[in-house]
């Protein structure tokens, strides 16, 4: 296992579940990323760059593609999701959809591989 799986690992669920969901759209679209960390966290990363981090926090969990633009691209599909530039804050009850998520990885890779 690396540091994402090992961070994920101690988690308990559904946040564990919840995560784990993020990474592995990640994975299944940019399987060349490999984990590792960024800014302190277990992110995945791509060319050596980090492509999408996941943290729980005490009240929600978080998606961090690193990038505002990203964040920035598909903020108004997130209407009642608590947003910053560097972060998309979410909870077990209301994921991220799948479609958005999806998007924040591919946006996040075309940005990477620019």
């Amino acid at each position: 296992m690396g540091s994402v799986d090992d961070s994920l690992a101690d988690l308990p669920e559904p946040e564990r579940g919840c995560l784990q969901r993020v990474i592995d759209t990640a994975r299944a679209l940019v399987p060349e990323a490999v984990e590792g960390m960024s800014y302190g966290m277990p992110a995945l990363k791509l060319e050596g760059k980090p492509l999408i981090g996941v943290v729980a926090a005490a009240k929600h969990l978080s998606i961090f593609p690193f990038s505002p633009a990203v964040i920035d691209a598909v903020a108004g599909r997130l209407e009642g999701y608590s947003l910053s530039k560097g972060t998309i804050r979410f909870t077990p009850d209301h994921p991220v959809p799948d479609d958005v998520l999806e998007d924040i990885v591919l946006l996040r890779r075309a940005e990477i591989l620019k």
